[in-house]
C-alpha cells in the first residue's frame, strides 16, 4: 500500500469516529447526569476531603419498544491503573476498607431533563455482588439488580433515554486516620451489560453495547484510559459483555502540526 493510500485510510477512520451517531439499543454511563443531560465522562477529585460524594448515572436507550418490563440486572466493572485494586475502591464485602462507601439509588439526578425514570419511581433494589479479582487483581465486577411490583410493570418506548439507577461513591476515609489508600489512582469504568427483564423469559433482552457507540458505556476516574475494550463472555459467564484488558494512566496530550502528521505517511 502506498503512503498516500495509508493516509487516506487514516482520514476515513478518523472521519468515521467523528461522525458516529446514536446506535441503540445500548447503555450509557456518566458522572452526575444522564448522557443526554451532559453527564461527564471523567471525574477528577483532589482526594483532600472525607466529605461529599460522586455519582455514576446509568441509562438505557432501546431501538424497539418493550412492554411489561419488570426489572433490570446491571453489570459494571472497575479497572484500576495499578497492579491491584486500591483499598479506596474496596467496597461492600466484609473487612474491606470502605465497606459502606458504595451505594445504590433509584432516584434520578436532580435537574434531569432528557432522561426519564424507566420505573416511574416504583423500583427497589440493591448491590447484589462486588467481586474483586474476577478477571485480574486490579478489577472488580459489580452486579446490581432492581425490580418493580407486578402491578407497576413498565412499557418502554424506543429512542428516548431512560434512567436506570445511580451508584454513589462517597469520600469517607480519604484523608486522616483511619484512611484508605488509592483515591488518586486512575480507574476505568465500563457498563458491561444489562438484562432487561419481563415476566416472560423469552421476552427478556440482554444489551452489551453503548447507546452512543462504545465510548458512552465507558467512564473514568482521575483520567483513566481503557486498554483494548472488547466483547467477551459466554453462557457460562452470563452471556456477552463489554470488558477491557486493563486501565492506564492518562497520556499527556502532545500537539502536532499538520505537516508533522503528513510526514509520517511519506
Amino acid at each position: 500500500m502506498t503512503p498516500a493510500a495509508r493516509f487516506a485510510l487514516l482520514l476515513l477512520a478518523v472521519a468515521g469516529r467523528a461522525s458516529a451517531a446514536l446506535s441503540p439499543p445500548g447503555v450509557n454511563i456518566r458522572w452526575n447526569q444522564c448522557y443526554d443531560d451532559g453527564g461527564a465522562v471523567n471525574k477528577a477529585f483532589a482526594c483532600d476531603s472525607n466529605s461529599g460524594s460522586e455519582s455514576l448515572v446509568l441509562s438505557l436507550v432501546l431501538d424497539t419498544g418493550m412492554d411489561s418490563v419488570s426489572g433490570m440486572e446491571i453489570r459494571i466493572e472497575f479497572w484500576s491503573a495499578s497492579a491491584s485494586l486500591p483499598d479506596w475502591w474496596q467496597y461492600v464485602n466484609t473487612g474491606t476498607c470502605r465497606r459502606t462507601s458504595f451505594n445504590f439509588s433509584t432516584s434520578p439526578p436532580p435537574g434531569s431533563v432528557n432522561c426519564s425514570d424507566w420505573a416511574s419511581g416504583n423500583a427497589t433494589g440493591g448491590i447484589g455482588a462486588y467481586q474483586v479479582g474476577a478477571s485480574g487483581p486490579n478489577m472488580a465486577s459489580i452486579v446490581v439488580a432492581e425490580a418493580v411490583p407486578p402491578a407497576s410493570l413498565a412499557s418502554l418506548a424506543p429512542g428516548g433515554e431512560y434512567f436506570i439507577c445511580g451508584l454513589t461513591i462517597n469520600h469517607l476515609k480519604t484523608v486522616g486516620v483511619p484512611s484508605c489508600t488509592g483515591c488518586n489512582v486512575p480507574v476505568c469504568i465500563v457498563f458491561s451489560s444489562l438484562n432487561v427483564d419481563t415476566p416472560v423469559l423469552a421476552n427478556n433482552r440482554r444489551i452489551w453495547t453503548g447507546a452512543n457507540n462504545l465510548a458512552s458505556q465507558l467512564a473514568s476516574w482521575q483520567g483513566g484510559q481503557a486498554v483494548s475494550p472488547f466483547v467477551g463472555g459466554s453462557v457460562m459467564t452470563g452471556g456477552p459483555r463489554m470488558t477491557m484488558q486493563g486501565c492506564s494512566d492518562p497520556t499527556p496530550t502532545r500537539s502536532s502540526t499538520w505537516g508533522a502528521v503528513k510526514s509520517l505517511y511519506r
